[in-house]
């Protein structure tokens, strides 16, 4: 079924919820997040008070705001019966407030262009909503909002609608999702969810169950500083020179930008030194626990390889940041199921493939709530180029209303 797909009304009122947060600024701070910071802007809050207020005025109950910036909010199940209300699983819908910190998210215009089919990039007539291309538009994840909040209106409107019975809901909007941080104080206490789905994937049709297993890695070079001008005599060792080194030595066909699909990858971040310390910030991504442990080893021979030829020394710190959760969902495999038929019943075709990140999902299935992970109708993600389908946003909204109203077998 369509809710909100073709539905005039309710897709105005879907873009004009989309503009209005888009224009909300809630970039969050990478370096603040690493330093414990959280969360890692206020500005953050700027949002999650927006979405309190209008999750209270739809009638849900027990809206909360934590004190560290997470939004959540309940609603009953509208199903009398009690046996009947038992069978139905309780679904947690979620999505992240904060815009990443690569391309600015302050000031946003969203530009907003009705299309035709031979106009559109989807293909058919739509509208599309770009920035004025001096900021990202924001779409990352406030498309994914402003999905869950057209389905929670709409359902909250036809409470009383005998075919529109759900079992619990549960909504949750977290902080900190781009720097990796979004599920470090996540309020699991309060939750009850059997599962959750994310919304906050792109193209409509992609329906992701796996994802990176992610660690960071860190080498420190350390050199011997000296006078420039006796830098031969004195025996100088350049940090800086180790650190470039290093990075040159890195085998570029395992690079992010020549790799795809299921190939992980060793990504240069940051590189920050002086003659007598350097320190390279790495990413480390693979679908393969195995192939992490190879990435590990080719950063040691290649930082060893750097000290051999210049001298000088190095350490190297790793940290896993989150895993796989392809094996914890493929124990629960009528998630996925009542999923693609949720996409069918909105007459959405399925994509399958793995999340080339992470989400906030996936450090949730870790901690004990299968979460895979939906489209929002977002495109060219973290750019000035950033795009939203209006069409796959209402389809997107479609999907969970048709998955929460899924009849129990």
């Amino acid at each position: 079924m369509n809710y909100i797909y073709n539905n005039k009304e309710e897709e105005n009122k879907l873009l004009d919820r989309f503009c209005r947060y888009v224009k909300i600024w809630s970039e969050s701070d990478g370096k603040a997040a690493d330093a414990g910071v959280f969360p890692s802007t206020e500005r953050q809050w700027d949002i999650a008070k927006v979405l309190v207020k209008e999750l209270r005025n739809l009638g849900t109950r027990n809206v909360y705001l934590t004190d560290n910036c997470y939004v959540v909010a309940k609603i009953d199940s509208n199903i009398v019966e009690p046996e009947e209300r038992k069978k139905y699983p309780t679904i947690l819908l979620m999505a992240h407030m904060d815009t990443v910190d690569d391309v600015s998210g302050e000031n946003v215009k969203p530009v907003i262009s009705m299309l035709s089919a031979s106009e559109s990039p989807t293909g058919q007539d739509d509208t599309i909503v770009k920035s004025d291309g001096t900021t990202l538009l924001g779409a990352d994840d406030k498309a994914g909002i402003s999905a869950i909040m057209a389905a929670v209106e709409y359902l909250m409107n036809h409470y009383e609608d005998e075919g529109l019975q759900h079992g619990p809901i549960e909504v949750m909007f977290s902080p900190d999702e781009e720097t990796g941080h979004g599920m470090d104080k996540v309020p699991l206490n309060i939750l009850k969810a059997d599962y959750a789905v994310t919304v906050d994937a792109g193209d409509e049709g992609e329906l992701e169950s796996e994802c990176f297993n992610a660690w960071s890695a860190t080498v420190r070079f350390t050199g011997k500083t000296c006078h420039t001008g006796n830098g031969k005599a004195d025996g100088m060792i350049n940090a800086v020179t180790l650190a470039g080194e290093f990075a040159a030595n890195l085998p570029h066909d395992m690079a992010p930008e020549t790799t795809e699909g299921f190939e992980g990858f060793i990504a240069p971040m940051e590189i920050n030194g002086t003659i007598e310390s350097s320190s390279v910030e790495m990413l480390l991504r693979s679908f393969y626990t195995d192939e992490i442990e190879k990435e590990k080893e080719i950063i040691k021979t290649a930082a060893e390889k750097v000290i051999s030829k210049f001298g000088g020394s190095y350490e190297v710190e790793f940290k896993q940041q989150y895993l796989n959760m392809k094996a914890k969902l493929d124990e629960r495999p009528e998630i996925m199921e009542r999923l693609e038929k949720a996409f069918a019943d909105a007459g959405v075709k399925p994509i399958k493939q793995p999340i080339r990140g992470g989400t906030d999902g996936s450090r949730l299935t870790e901690l004990g709530i299968p979460t895979p992970n939906i489209f929002t109708g977002a495109h060219e993600f973290h750019s000035r180029n950033e795009w939203l389908s209006l069409n796959q946003c209402a389809k997107a909204a479609d999907v969970l209303i048709n998955l929460l109203t899924q009849k129990v077998k």
